[in-house]
């Protein structure tokens, strides 16, 4: 598939609000991205497979009322589920971030580690430190995701994280210790690469997880924000543009799938 043969559905609803950032990059890649709101799909206006990527973007989704991503979520439960989880069994690729991690986990997508489940088996709880944490984070890549094959395992990237509610915790020690060992994409570490607390962990997560996928590897969610440092010069100490690889890596794994 030609990459400008690609097209990226970047979900919207009342609250979400990187879709400018996301569209910018998909486009500077030279994929055809486009603006998808939540009531398109309800209405039968548009249809999830229709693009060959499904991209829920960050922000503060129906205010985050309930729990963050809970009424994204809902609605999508509600109207279509069914068609979502075809798309996600068909191998689409499906990519979460900040907000839109949270809306996968509310879904049952991830971790999805025996597979699609009607009740989320994770949370993505309330920061250790009780507030709302911007700040830039490093992580390491970890691999186990078909998503980010193009990049290098064990590659530092410095990425912001901008979140109240990003420490993932699970339904139990047994599970969490399983997706820990097949499923984690990003991890939180030190400058030097290294696992380490608060603040190279922002949130508290368990295993300093920043990032995980589902077991096929075409369901992805982070924390961070890649979006955020497509160009270099958004990251001017670190004269890397460690998103841009995130987004190239996605569209790779398209090609090579269509």
């Amino acid at each position: 598939m030609k990459r400008e043969e690609i097209k990226v559905a970047i979900l919207q609803m009342e609250g979400t609000n990187c879709e400018y950032e996301t569209y910018l990059a998909f486009k500077e890649l030279e994929a055809n991205p486009e603006y998808v709101h939540l009531k398109e799909l309800e209405r039968k206006k548009k249809k999830f497979d229709d693009y060959h990527c499904i991209f829920f973007p960050g922000g503060f989704s129906a205010g985050d009322y309930v729990r963050a991503g809970a009424i994204f979520a809902a609605r999508l439960k509600a109207n279509l589920m069914k068609d979502l989880v075809r798309i996600v069994e068909d191998g689409y690729a499906i990519v979460g971030v900040c907000n839109g991690f949270q809306v996968l986990i509310e879904l049952g997508l991830l971790p999805a580690l025996n597979g699609i489940s009607e009740m989320p088996e994770a949370s993505l709880a309330t920061n250790d430190s009780n507030r709302f944490e911007c700040r830039q984070t490093f992580i390491r890549h970890e691999g186990n995701c078909k998503l980010t094959e193009g990049m290098p395992k064990g590659k530092i990237c410095l990425i912001p994280s901008a979140h109240m509610e990003g420490k993932i915790i699970f339904k139990n020690d047994e599970y969490a210790q399983e997706v820990n060992e097949k499923q984690v994409v990003f991890r939180y570490v030190d400058m030097n690469g290294k696992e380490a607390g608060y603040p190279w962990n922002p949130n508290g997560s368990i295993y300093n997880i920043a990032g995980i996928c589902n077991r096929e590897g075409n369901v992805m969610g982070m924390m961070p924000h890649p979006e955020r440092v497509f160009y270099e010069w958004q990251n001017l100490n670190w004269k890397k543009a460690d998103g841009r690889e995130i987004f190239e890596s996605i569209l790779k794994y398209i090609e090579r799938k269509w």
